[in-house]
């Protein structure tokens, strides 16, 4: 079994809703507008493509699992998804999260078992209140452990 961590920072905005209901993004924009429902964190270290070559190479894989554990001043939520070897994970400006099939340039992953709307209101208040947002992403390849 392959395993790979990373680790995104981002900040909270006043603008923060959590209110989409397929998806969630992380985006390196120093901006949010009140249409952002799905941003949940700005200003973010890291794209999509700028994650761990290790951690894209397990993502890309059928067989993979990633963890993402989301933590902003003291709360935390956990978030499950699928990894694709239909991934792109090209994109420079921003992370998504996807509860569908769909895969952008954008998508670190699909089948989420959670989007915006899903997220713990206590994340969502801390990130409105512009706590830091630490992202930590864990992929698992279950490959091996699927052939058993």
């Amino acid at each position: 079994m392959r395993i790979a961590i990373d680790v995104v920072e981002a900040r909270g905005h006043e603008f923060v809703v959590g209110r989409h209901r397929t998806t969630f993004e992380i985006t390196k924009d120093p901006y949010l507008t009140p249409r952002g429902t799905c941003i949940i964190g700005i200003d973010a270290n890291k794209s999509v493509s700028e994650l761990s070559e290790e951690l894209k190479r397990i993502a890309k894989s059928d067989t993979a699992i990633i963890v993402i554990v989301l933590e902003a001043c003291g709360v935390r939520d956990v978030v499950l998804c699928r990894g694709s070897s239909k991934l792109v994970l090209g994109d420079e400006r921003r992370i998504v999260i996807r509860r569908s099939r769909f895969i952008g340039p954008e998508t670190l992953c699909i089948e989420s078992n959670k989007a915006a709307s899903d997220l713990s209101r206590e994340l969502i208040d801390a990130l409105r209140n512009g706590c830091r947002l630490v992202a930590k992403i864990v992929a698992l390849d279950l490959g091996e452990v699927l052939t058993i």
